[in-house]
C-alpha cells in the first residue's frame, strides 16, 4: 500500500464522517468525539488487515508450517529451477545451420 494515499483516503473519510456527525447531532463536541472514535476504529481495522496479510504471506512461503516443510519447499523449487535450465539446453539443435 502506498502510505500517502492511505493517509489521504483516511483523512477524507474522517472529514466526511465529521461533517455527517455534526449535521446529525448538531453539536461540534459530539461530532469531534465521534470522529476520534471512528479514527481509532479505522486504525484498528488497518492494523488487523496488515497482520492478516503478513500471516498469509508467511503461510504462502512455508515459514509457518515448520522448518521441514520449508526445507522441502526449497528443495522442490530448486528441482524446478534445475529442470528449467537443463530443459532449455536439451532442446537446442545440435547441428550448424
Amino acid at each position: 500500500m502506498y502510505a500517502p494515499r492511505v493517509f489521504t483516503s483516511m483523512l477524507g473519510a474522517l472529514l466526511a464522517f465529521a461533517v455527517a456527525a455534526y449535521f446529525m447531532s448538531g453539536s461540534l463536541l459530539t461530532a469531534f468525539l465521534q470522529t476520534i472514535v471512528c479514527a481509532i476504529i479505522i486504525q484498528i481495522g488497518y492494523f488487523l488487515g496488515v497482520l492478516y496479510l503478513a500471516r498469509q504471506e508467511k503461510q504462502s512461503m512455508g515459514v509457518g508450517s515448520g522448518a521441514e516443510a520449508g526445507l522441502e519447499r526449497r528443495k522442490r523449487d530448486m528441482l524446478v529451477q534445475d529442470d528449467l535450465h537443463t530443459g532449455a539446453t536439451r532442446n537446442m539443435p545440435a547441428g550448424d545451420s
